[in-house]
């Protein structure tokens, strides 16, 4: 008995095989893999803690949904999941799913959160910075003797820096205090808005910086706190992924 296509285009049946070997030919194949034990992972962790979400919550998301985007009325509703190649079930269910997603997100990184943080910090914390960078450190030591004597740091910058920044009076922040050099870095940390920086090698060339502010990160920043959640989420699920067999098994 012949095997059901698995795909029909301009109604030529395609095969699970062939489909495979599109994607072998792309380089597609482990990618496409990859997503399917990625979801086969995370669905069964969800089974596995048992996640439930109130009809009542799902509701009220959808009915927020409809409102933000201006879908009250029910044809337009109807029109938007039709176009979205989606039944009110299936969409209803992506709702549930995002629920889920959240919660198991939550049980996966909430004890590991506070101690990720705190290796991340340095990369998340932030120093707006001015700078004037020159080619010659004799300079660079002139310019800081002008600023100290009540010089313009704008308007040095303005006729001295060779970066494009100078046209920003040297304004290049927010920079990360883990991308910093070394020397800068540990500089910056001793120093308060308005202190003068440098002069500092750094590729053949000599910079002044200034600091404008700085900007701590705190687990109190939703935006901070995601973001180390989705990084922590990854870690565990690609960890989850390394322990499974798989076998791909196609028959012709």
């Amino acid at each position: 008995m012949a095997a059901e296509p698995f795909l029909i285009i301009d109604d030529q049946p395609i095969s699970a095989t062939q489909i495979i070997n599109y994607l072998q030919v792309t380089r597609k194949l482990d990618a496409f893999i990859g997503d399917i034990v990625r979801q086969f992972v995370i669905e069964r962790e969800l089974q596995s803690q048992e996640m439930s979400v109130s009809s009542a919550v799902i509701e009220q998301a959808v009915i927020d949904f409809r409102l933000n985007n201006q879908l009250t009325d029910s044809t337009q509703f109807q029109e938007w999941l039709t176009n979205n190649g989606l039944t009110y079930e299936a969409f209803h269910n992506q709702v549930a799913g995002s629920f889920k997603m959240r919660k198991l997100k939550e049980n996966v990184t909430a004890s590991k959160l506070p101690e990720y943080f705190i290796e991340r910090k340095m990369f998340l914390d932030r120093v707006i910075l001015s700078r004037i960078i020159v080619a010659d450190k004799e300079v660079a030591e002139e310019l800081k003797t002008q600023l100290q004597e009540g010089a313009s740091f704008e308007q040095l910058a303005r006729e001295y820096s060779l970066t494009d920044d100078r046209v920003m009076n040297g304004m290049v922040g927010p920079v990360s205090r883990g991308s910093m050099p070394d020397l800068l870095r540990a500089d910056i940390d001793l120093a308060k808005p308005g202190n003068i920086v440098g002069p500092i090698g750094m590729e053949e060339r000599w910079g002044l910086f200034r600091v404008e502010s700085l900007l701590p990160a705190s687990l109190e920043d939703p935006q901070v706190k995601q973001s180390l959640e989705d990084e922590i989420f990854e870690q565990w699920l690609a960890e989850k992924m390394q322990t499974l067999p798989i076998r791909l098994q196609v028959s012709g």
